[in-house]
């Protein structure tokens, strides 16, 4: 019996090896190779798990009352990802500027920019000013999903999002120092050392190991076992042992948080998966519910509306007495059950942003699996080439310039581009001197990234190549905008039907679109997040394959 457990010890102590070298994992000894332990990561706070498949895209409209034919049926394939469970709310935008506010407190440009235009609730025939001064930030309305957000400032929130909930997952850890120790160094604590880097976190920064050092690393960073490991000031473990950041292959951090593709959205809204079983889908559905109606069928909640949307003209809300969705303009982000998905209020309530370019044609020419119309290729600008420096703008955060080459550059390839891009004057990219069309330089490191990107001579076949596909194959006349069509680059799609919508609007395959710099008191958005790793969200209780583990290798 002993010896049993002796071995069983023995097994568990015994390192991986590799498979197709013999040689021993996680062990300084043999070269500091790692093989991590594998995972399937849990979705960042906030989301819930959206398990992918087939579907018909515009396959549950019944309609085109507006004669629009912008949703052709389409069968694609979405991948798992993570989604919102709800709307972000007032309370959710408002800490995003509690934090530019005292972490940029003479920064007045960078919180005006950021605050929701409140101006979206006037309309020269009513009295919503009430609404101007109280939606956002009255306590009676912080549960309300936040409007007047354009598409712009929502790219904005998911990176801030991102970073802050990075940041905590490592001070929660111990990578970096807790949130106690970093207070401390604000007010000038006992013992409390000046952090190296003053910069706000930001999770390519650190990735990038540009993110450490006194007053930064926490006191659980991860063991160097690298031949090559240094110690650094600071950062060193007990005995003097080397430590080093999370790398992305520790699965610590999580993936960024972004919005969703219009078929993403559209899929997650309609959520089959509850009319689904041994791949059969047993009825469709015309909204995110079951049934053709807007009303509740079940028994205890018999004739309730299922959304908060407009029943007919002049009827926000039904009758005094005995409210038919219980609100007049928006509602509480859990104001209706959710549906198969676990997902609040996909339908009514406040449109919402998707990632999306729009094109009415979309449907007849993306991809059928993972499609998406809006793909603008950047890459992280380098200060020096020759240490994979990234080079930062005033707020820390990486320079990203338009996408170099449609393949990976030779390195004399990217050290000539990096010096040629740095050598560069603060003049936007594509000729136009509007405001906020400047990519950012040596020079001028703060400026917008302009959304028209320039062609760019790719050093690798001598022909421009142009890293904007948002319109695809495509062409649009800009010369055209405003006079025969309000269609261009900067028009974004946005899905689900609001609180004075009617409810043709509340079926996931209606899309309409906005200009990317525009807000309505109508518009909100969800984040989503990308899945890493296996499809399958709930693999217990179905069949799968039995799979062998690779042998061992022994030496003799």
């Amino acid at each position: 019996m002993l010896f049993g457990l002796g071995a069983m010890i023995s097994s568990c102590s015994k390192r991986p090896q590799s498979s197709k070298t013999g040689i021993t994992y996680n062990d300084k000894n043999t070269g500091g190779y790692e093989r991590f332990k594998k995972a399937h990561p849990a979705p960042g706070p906030g989301l819930v798990a959206i398990e992918g498949g087939t579907f018909v895209m515009g396959g549950s409209a019944d309609q085109d009352v507006t004669f629009d034919y912008n949703n052709v049926r389409r069968r694609v394939t979405v991948p798992s990802f993570y989604m919102d469970e709800t709307e972000v709310s007032n309370q959710d935008w408002l800490d995003y500027l509690h934090w530019i506010g005292f972490t940029f407190p003479d920064d007045h440009e960078l919180y005006y920019n950021a605050v929701p235009d409140t101006l979206v609730w006037r309309k020269p025939l009513s009295y919503n000013e009430p609404y101007v001064d109280n939606y956002l930030r009255h306590p009676a309305f912080q549960d309300y999903p936040v409007v007047g957000v354009s598409w712009d400032q929502v790219q904005d929130y998911c990176s801030w999002r991102t970073d802050r909930m990075n940041e905590n997952i490592l001070r929660e850890t111990g990578r970096l120092v807790t949130w106690k120790d970093k207070a401390a160094q604000g007010k000038g604590g006992k013992g409390a050392a000046a952090p190296a880097n003053k910069d706000p976190f930001n999770t390519d920064i650190y990735l990038n190991g540009q993110y450490r050092g006194a007053g930064i690393d926490g006191k659980k960073m991860i063991a160097d076992i690298s031949p090559n490991a240094k110690l650094v000031g600071g950062t060193n473990g007990k005995g003097g042992k080397p430590l080093r950041p999370a790398r992305v292959e520790d699965g610590i951090l999580k993936q960024g948080y972004r919005l969703p593709s219009e078929a993403e959205w559209e899929y997650a809204a309609l959520s089959l998966i509850g009319n689904t079983e041994f791949e059969n889908i047993d009825n469709n559905k015309v909204y995110p519910w079951n049934g053709l109606g807007v009303r509740s069928a079940k028994q205890k909640t018999r004739g309730l509306i299922m959304a908060n949307f407009k029943r007919g003209s002049g009827d926000n809300m039904g009758v005094g007495g005995y409210l038919n969705d219980k609100s007049d303009i928006t509602a509480p982000v859990r104001s209706f059950p959710p549906n198969d998905f676990g997902l609040y209020q996909m339908a009514g309530n406040v449109n919402e942003w998707v990632q999306d370019t729009y094109r009415q044609t979309s449907f007849e020419e993306f991809e059928d699996f993972n499609p998406f119309r809006g793909n603008q290729y950047v890459n992280k600008r380098m200060s020096d080439a020759t240490k994979a420096v990234l080079a930062k703008d005033k707020y820390g955060k990486p320079i990203k310039d338009p996408a170099k080459s449609a393949k990976k550059m030779t390195y004399a390839e990217l050290q000539a581009y990096e010096q040629s891009l740095n050598a560069l004057p603060a003049t936007p990219a594509n000729g136009n001197t509007a405001p906020g069309n400047a990519n950012p330089t040596a020079a001028n490191p703060t400026a917008t990234p302009s959304t028209t990107p320039a062609i760019i001579k790719s050093p690798l076949a001598g022909k421009p190549y142009n890293p904007d596909f948002r319109g695809a194959l495509d062409s649009v006349n800009t010369t055209l905008y405003g006079t025969t069509t309000l269609v261009n680059d900067h028009s974004k799609v946005y899905k689900g039907g609001s609180w004075n919508d009617l409810a043709f609007w509340l079926n996931p395959a209606t899309r309409r679109f906005m200009n990317e710099d525009e807000s309505s008191a109508e518009v909100g958005f969800r984040c989503a997040m990308t899945l890493v790793g296996t499809a399958e969200i709930s693999p217990s209780g179905k069949p799968h394959y039995s799979v062998k583990k690779a042998k061992d290798f022994k030496a003799k």
